[in-house]
């Protein structure tokens, strides 16, 4: 598990600075994102990337792992918006922006290390169409449940479903890395 937390860290720091670099353009302008909103985003990157997985062809050129990457600080954005509710404005700093981010991936990183113990890194042995598929399939639970007004009778919340994402998502750019 080692070279989990090592590859792990690799490819969040490469998520990180384009988060950062895009608030250097943008500033926090995702917190007028709504759940809904957000999880649509989510929806159209899983999509790109299953679109070519299939085809094998991007006639805008979006690559694999900047659509995964996209995931990852979606799902980060989709956390904080989560806790925090949306804004109608910017109401947050982009320093403000990033430590909420630092945070929300560091519990990412804990949930991840406490399942591939408990799962032996089953991980591994995923196909990169098969981790995509599972990051849509996470993606509709979420849609769903917010459609029931986000209430839920059985099953983990948003909150679960977006951090599952944004590590099946890394574990997709550590797949490719590899």
């Amino acid at each position: 598990m080692a070279d989990t937390n090592k590859q792990f860290d690799e490819v969040t720091a490469q998520c990180r600075e384009i988060f950062i670099d895009k608030m250097q353009d943008y500033g926090p302008s995702w917190r007028i994102f709504r759940l809904h909103g957000i999880t649509d985003q989510l929806y159209i990157k899983a999509c790109n990337i299953r679109q070519r997985q299939e085809t094998g062809v991007s006639l805008v050129g979006d690559e694999i792992e900047s659509n995964l990457r996209a995931i990852v600080n979606y799902g980060v954005m989709a956390i904080i918006q989560d806790r925090k509710g949306y804004a109608d404005a910017i109401d947050m700093s982009s320093t403000e922006a990033a430590v909420l981010y630092d945070e929300v991936l560091q519990e990412s990183k804990e949930l991840m290390m406490r399942k591939n113990h408990d799962y032996g890194e089953a991980w591994r042995e995923m196909s990169k169409e098969g981790i995509v598929d599972m990051i849509l399939a996470k993606i509709i639970r979420i849609k769903t449940i917010l459609n029931h007004g986000g209430t839920t009778i059985a099953s983990e919340g948003v909150e679960g479903n977006y951090f599952d994402i944004i590590n099946y998502a890394i574990f997709d750019l550590i797949h490719y890395r590899n």
